[in-house]
Order: structure tokens, then sequence, then C-alpha cells
């Protein structure tokens, strides 16, 4: 484990806030950024306008003409959260604003690859589709969108993918990132993109007069919009924020739609006081699980019932889809480290870059696995798994660190090295590629020159950013849920995280990875958990420990807990 560094915002500008904002609140959201409630707590009504949307015009134009045409419309997903939730907003919006034909298709993992191919096409011809919407995707499919034009399909993409040098020969682009356009939200997941063009569409028809009567309410999609823009780890912006916040009190509310309720009860999630990181980590794997192992039409249709049993039935084979998934996760990560381990000899000191393959591992979880290796070692990584068994390409996914934008570092190998990668696209924090198993040594080494001419060495040194320390008054279960109910918080807008020392009264392992701790402080006793955290090794009677504060519902009442995202000895003295 790279060595981690703890250090603590700053305060901020304080600015000015009405009294029913306690002082704890005020800090942590003038040290996010914010010198008022406009800022920490924006409105659906303060989100930038949809007529500001790259391409909305054209693409308004060609949804109206297939709606007033009776077109078949098809909207082609993607395989992960963000592109089933779109899928399904997409598919429910366009219903909703009086399209009669409208079907969906979504590329399995294994057979077509990612997004909108030629393959993909030709079985989307059964659907005699006029008009394919593409979701979370097509900024770079290419070939997918010539071969469905060359048939005398209109295409209208829509995604939040940043674009290559050229952009695709589709009707109509939607997406926030085109080059040219200040949009005023770059950070819109796919789904948020979705939602704005359903947004655009409905002002067009009200002023054309061909609005359904009576006038839909699309702000029952946004429970939807919420879960994918937190599942796709986009930054938390003031626009997603209010997207996010809306769709949260939706489903806090009841009023959430029957699949996201049943993933919320399988994931054994309070719906009453639902959060961003409740979805994060309980519905969103969920639903990420079919698109990695099997196929994201059990997803789409979870999030398409509208009938609260059969929406179980769903959500409850998601359940057993995700714990496969766990499974081939851990024994992947296993073999990952262990691999690193012995090519590297040192987790202290690793390259700049990590690259690993095996013919063994699966292209479902390879995201999740480098995810894992970057944060313990530190450093951007890279896992390839066989596209298929026997085919000689490799899917490698990314994962990054902050101050370096893996993307850009992908494009730098392909400037320097043509040929090299069949394909990639992508995020700064993470991106995907396809190359063939032949060139993997050259890829690696040509990564690391990339990423060694991009970086400050000094980012490479882990830290992580704590909010100070808690008052003895603040140990509370209000204020534990004062903190949840003030979120949403996420990427870009990180939860309260608080550090301070604590003597070590016990500590026990719960099941084989997590660590069980009973605290003191102040003379007061704490219990705490860090997931993860057990080493086989027994803490210092005296630790510093970077932690987050919630309720402890299995005590009940006013019991609080602490979270630990990291521990160490505390300093002599």
């Amino acid at each position: 484990m790279t060595a981690v560094r703890i250090r603590r915002r700053e305060p901020g500008q304080q600015g000015d806030w009405p009294e029913r904002y306690p002082e704890l609140l005020r800090r942590l959201y003038a040290a996010r950024g914010a010198d008022g409630p406009a800022l920490a707590q924006p409105r659906l009504a303060d989100m930038p306008s949809p007529d500001a949307m790259p391409g909305i015009e054209a693409a308004t134009a060609l949804l109206e003409d297939a709606i007033a045409n009776d077109r078949r419309i098809v909207v082609v997903a993607d395989f992960d959260c963000d592109g089933a939730t779109a899928c399904a907003t997409g598919v429910r919006g366009l219903r909703m604003l009086g399209a009669r034909h409208v079907a969906y298709a979504v590329p399995n993992r294994a057979v077509h690859g990612y997004g909108l191919t030629p393959a993909l096409v030709e079985e989307l011809v059964g659907l005699e589709p006029e008009l394919l919407v593409t979701v979370d995707h097509g900024i770079a499919c290419h070939a997918g969108i010539a071969a469905a034009r060359s048939r005398g399909w209109d295409v209208l993409v829509t995604d939040h993918h940043l674009p290559g040098e050229t952009l695709p020969d589709a009707n109509a682009i939607v997406n926030p990132a085109l080059p040219g356009h200040d949009f005023g939200s770059r950070a819109l997941a796919g789904v948020g993109v979705l939602f704005y063009l359903l947004l655009a569409l409905r002002k067009r028809l009200r002023g054309s007069g061909k609005l359904p009567s009576p006038e839909p309410d699309l702000s029952a999609l946004l429970d939807l919009v919420a879960v994918g823009t937190v599942a796709d780890l986009v930054p938390l912006d003031a626009c997603n924020r209010a997207l996010v916040s809306a769709g949260l009190r939706r489903l806090r509310a009841g009023q959430g739609s029957a699949g996201l309720n049943a993933l919320a009860q399988v994931a054994g999630r309070e719906r009453t006081t639902l959060t961003a990181s409740d979805i994060g980590f309980g519905i969103a794997p969920r639903i990420n699980a079919a698109g990695r192992l099997e196929d994201m039409t059990v997803g789409i249709e979870c999030l398409l019932c509208d009938e609260p049993v059969r929406a179980l039935e769903l959500a409850t084979a998601l359940d057993a889809i995700n714990r496969e998934r766990r499974a081939l996760q851990q024994h992947t990560t296993d073999e990952a480290e262990a691999a690193f381990a012995g090519l590297a000899n040192d987790w202290d000191s690793p390259p700049v870059a990590l690259c690993l393959f095996d013919p063994e591992w699966h292209a479902g979880v390879v995201g999740l696995v480098a995810s894992k290796l970057a944060q313990r070692a530190h450093r951007p990584a890279v896992v390839f798994a066989p596209s298929q068994p026997g085919s000689g390409e490799l899917r490698g996914s990314a994962r990054s660190i902050p101050g370096l934008h893996i993307r850009d570092a992908l494009a730098a190998v392909d400037a320097a090295h043509p040929g090299l990668i069949e394909r990639f696209g992508g995020h700064a924090m993470a991106a995907g590629l396809t190359l063939a198993e032949s060139k993997l040594p050259a890829f690696e080494t040509a990564l690391r020159e990339a990423v060694a001419s991009m970086l400050d060495p000094a980012i490479l040194q882990a830290e992580l950013w704590t909010d100070g320390e808690l008052e003895p008054e603040q140990f509370s279960r209000a204020t534990a849920d004062l903190l949840r109910d003030a979120g949403p918080w996420g990427q870009g807008w990180p939860e309260p995280l608080f550090d301070g020392e604590f003597e070590v009264l016990s500590s026990r392992a719960v099941g084989e990875r997590h660590l069980k701790l009973e605290l003191r402080r102040d003379g007061r006793r704490f219990n705490a958990i860090q997931f993860g955290g057990w080493n086989g090794e027994t803490p210092p009677t005296r630790v510093r420990i970077a932690y987050r504060l919630q309720g402890d519902d299995w005590r009940g009442g006013d019991a609080v807990q602490l979270v630990v995202e990291h521990r160490e000895p505390a300093e002599a003295g």
C-alpha cells in the first residue's frame, strides 16, 4: 500500500448563509467552493437551459419528424448503469412525448463489443428501425453509424464522452463535450444528456402545438437520471447535484420506478433515507453486473418495469448476478495483485503505470480490478482480458489518479505509435481500449513513456483530504443525519471526512477482510469499522484515523459509528 498523507481542506469563504444552516455545514460547503445556498444546494431551475446544448436543434427536429410520421425508433443502449438508465429514460420519455413505436437494443459485451458496431447493426435489421438513438455512446462509433446510414436509417447520437479528431457521420449529435461550445455543464452523464434532449423536445412540441395532453411530466424520470449520474462517477457539479437531489427526493418519497424501488429493497437500503452512496454501492452495482457478466437486457427490463412483483423478480435476478460478479472480481483482483507483486516486488515503489493481463480474466470485471489497483498503488492502471477466447484481441480498462487525464495519455500513445491501439475512448479518470494481444508489450512501454512525460511526480504521493476534526458535541446522531441529508455527496463534491487521534480499546476481524474497533476519545467510546482493513495485525494502542460519521442503525437510537477510510499509528507524544 502506497503511503498516504492526510491533508486538511481550507475552510474557504463562508459568505452569506441563512440561519437554518449550522456552522458545521457552512464550513463544509465553503471548503467545497460554495459561498451560499445557491451553490451548495442548487435547484433544477438553476440548471443551464436545454437551448444551449450543442446539437439540440437538429436533434429535436429529427425526433419531432419521427414522432409526427410514426417512424420506428430504436434506442441503442450501452451496457453499463449510465447506459441502462439512459436507455430506460429514452424509451419512457419518448413514449410520454407521443412516440408510438419505440424499442431498444443493447450490445452484448462478449459478442458485439462496445457501442453501435457493424455487428450490432446487422442484428437490428429485424427491428426495421428508421431512426437509431444512441445513448451514452456513439461519438466514437464511426463504423457502426456508417453501417446504419448505408441501410437508409437515420442516426441521432447522444453522448457525453470526449470526441476524437473527427465526428461520426450521424444526422445529429448531442454532446456537451463538442468542441467550440460552452454549455455550462460538461460533467453531465449520458443519462443527463438524454434527459436534456427530452426537455428540449418537449419545448419544441409545445411550441408547434404537437405536445400530448395532458402535458407530460418529465420530472417522473429524475429517479433514473439520479441513478445513472451517480453510477457513472461524473463530477457532481451544480447541474448534476440538482438532478441527483431531485431524483433522490422522488425515490425517498416512494415516487421512484418499480424497478429502482425493488433494487433498493434487494440491496438492503432504506428507501426513506436513500443517499447517493446507497446508489453508488447498492443499486448501481446490481444494474452494472448484468452488463458485466450477462446481458444488460435484464437490467433495462427492470428499469422499464411498472409492475412491483415482476420488478422484484428482475431485481432479485440482478442481485444474484451481482453476487457472482463480486466473487469473480475478488478472485481476479487477488490474482492481479499477486501478479504485480511478483513483477515489482515492492508495492511502495511501483512503476509509473501498471499494465496487467491474464488470458483467463473476464473482460466484464477488468475495470473494477483496475480501479482497485490504481487505488492501492496510487498509479494509473490498465487491466486487460481477451475480448473473446482465442480472438487474439484484448479489451482493456484503464483507471487513473487525480492529476493525470488517462484518455489524454491513451491519445498520446496513439499519436506516437499509430495503429498500436485499435480503439479507445473515455474520460479523465476512466477509459477503455482494444488492441492486439501481440502488441501488449509495446503498449506497456509506450504507456509508461506517455504517463511519465505528462504527470508531475508530486501527484504520485497519495493524499487524503479531510475536513479536520469534529468537536466532542458533534459526535451525535443528529450530526450524522445532518451530514447525510446535506448531500448529495460524490465525485468532485466529496462526502465529509474527518480525522483525529483515538485510543484503541479493542479490535477484531469481521469476516475475512474487515476490522472492527472500539475506540475512545474525550472520555467517550465509539464503535468503528474499517472495511477491508484487516491485515492480520493488531493495531497499536493509539491511532490516527480518517473517518466518516454515520448513524449506527444496528444499535439504534442515538448511536453513531465511525467508518474508517484510513488508519495509521498516532505520532508519539
